[in-house]
């Protein structure tokens, strides 16, 4: 730092001080009576009065202002308080209520402003007249980005009695809010009673009915297989029982999601990392539900957060915690080493899941061998999101030889995505490239049909 810079340092201090804290300005009406003055004086002249009339009307103005400036309220005399809800789902609208206590006797026109972060909705400046005593404003915002996101200021200005003055500051509202990933679709199946699993307003597989282990007996129906009657419990009711079976509980379902660089691309207004956060949490949601165990993991070029498995609806929070905050890194990802972790921390059998993009399935050569590796004691489910682009440039009618080459590049890369799915189906791995809307729907699909397989 420079001689200089430290002598102008206190000076800069005091007028950022005072503009944020202690700034009085002149109102638009404070203004307006100012330029009022040149007609009068116009009018003054032309009857022969002209500086009497110019400063009797400026004398006026003068007492006027001194007695706003001398009654306008103290910062002291203000106190602002936010209340804020501690956390809200991405893109979902939330209230904020700001608590107003004036304790200078008159009542206060205001204009108010949140410091808002800026990924928030912006909602302007908010109006009003503040009574003696205590009173509350609220307003709507949303956030549309996840994360932990700071509330630090409140912005105020006020005028006095007559309105020629304004009086400025900043209040201090320290607050934090979490964006959690949209959680409509893990609400709306764990308050679902029905038997089938609704996501986006689509019935999807019912719960398998056939298992190993045993859950109740029941009334039998016509439907129901002989060799699962029970004998012993006919007799006692007189009426034909059957044992009902289930799927094992238990089991380990561990979620591997992508935070490379390719899990940034956006598609309306949603990075592919936003969408499969949301559709692994729904997953996670229903795995739980189900009696089964998840573990959680998110990876770049390293391992960013890791949750050992759990049961019970208490570890949804757990991993909700853990990932609602993770953004992309400006890296290529490295799966392999995702899988070398897993393969070290996870010894008991379990189905992966992996929400990468293909391009990274296609291009990382160590990501093949570890999947043939570890084929024998896990089993993988492979997620990836269709790429709408490739798609439309495929389909675009040949015009001139540019779209042409256009369309077969496109041609290509869908058929090497369509040979990794039959390469990695033929070793037993399942793969899945869906569009972004479908993914939700088509990994719980696949997890509950191999659930009713008893395949894991």
């Amino acid at each position: 730092m420079t001689t200089s810079s430290k002598k102008r340092w206190p000076l800069s201090r005091f007028l950022a001080d005072l503009l944020a804290d202690r700034f009085v300005l002149p109102t638009k009406r404070l203004l307006v009576l100012l330029l009022l003055g040149a007609p009068i004086a116009i009018v003054g002249f032309v009857l022969q009065a002209g500086f009497t009339a110019f400063w009797l009307y400026n004398a006026l103005i003068l007492l006027a202002s001194l007695f706003d400036w001398l009654t306008l309220p103290k910062r002291k005399d203000l106190e602002l308080r936010r209340v804020l809800p501690e956390q809200s789902d991405m893109g979902q609208s939330f209230m904020v209520e700001v608590e107003l206590a004036n304790k200078s006797g008159q009542s206060v026109s205001f204009v108010l402003r949140d410091d808002l972060p800026l990924s928030f909705a912006e909602t302007g400046p908010i109006h009003g007249i503040m009574e003696s005593g205590e009173s509350r404003i609220s307003y709507q915002t949303r956030g549309t980005e996840r994360g932990r996101y700071d509330f630090r200021w409140l912005y105020l200005r006020w005028s006095g009695k007559i309105g020629l003055w304004h009086r400025q500051s900043r209040f201090a509202a320290p607050q934090a809010i979490k964006i959690y990933p949209d959680l409509s679709q893990v609400r709306g199946y764990l308050n679902s009673l029905q038997e089938s699993l609704i996501v986006d307003g689509k019935k999807i597989v019912r719960r398998a009915r056939t298992g190993s282990e045993f859950h109740a007996i029941r009334e039998y129906v016509p439907d129901d297989d002989p060799r699962t009657i029970n004998w012993s419990a006919s007799a006692r009711s007189r009426r034909l029982m059957t044992n009902q079976y289930r799927p094992e509980h238990g089991k380990v379902i561990t979620i591997l999601v992508d935070c490379g660089r390719l899990m940034g691309v956006e598609l309306n207004n949603q990075s592919r990392l936003d969408q499969s956060l949301e559709a692994a949490i729904t997953l996670a949601a229903v795995a739980l539900r189900q009696g089964d165990q998840v573990a959680f993991l998110a990876y770049s070029h390293e391992i960013k957060k890791y949750i050992p498995p759990g049961r019970g609806m208490a570890h949804l929070h757990t991993i909700l915690e853990a990932s609602y905050d993770l953004s992309h890194d400006f890296v290529e990802a490295d799966p392999a080493k995702a899988l070398e972790f897993m393969h070290r921390q996870q010894k008991r059998r379990s189905l992966m899941v992996l929400f990468s993009d293909m391009e990274n399935y296609l291009v990382e050569d160590l990501l093949v061998g570890y999947l043939w590796k570890m084929r024998r004691s896990h089993l993988f489910l492979l997620l990836s999101q269709a790429d709408p682009v490739l798609h439309e440039w495929s389909r675009v009618p040949v015009e001139n030889s540019r779209l042409a080459y256009v369309k077969a590049v496109a041609q290509r890369f869908q058929l090497d995505r369509k040979a990794f799915q039959q390469k990695m189906t033929g070793a037993g791995i399942q793969v899945l490239d869906v569009p972004a809307d479908q993914l939700t729907l088509a990994v719980i699909n696949a997890y509950l049909d191999i659930k009713a397989r008893e395949a894991l």
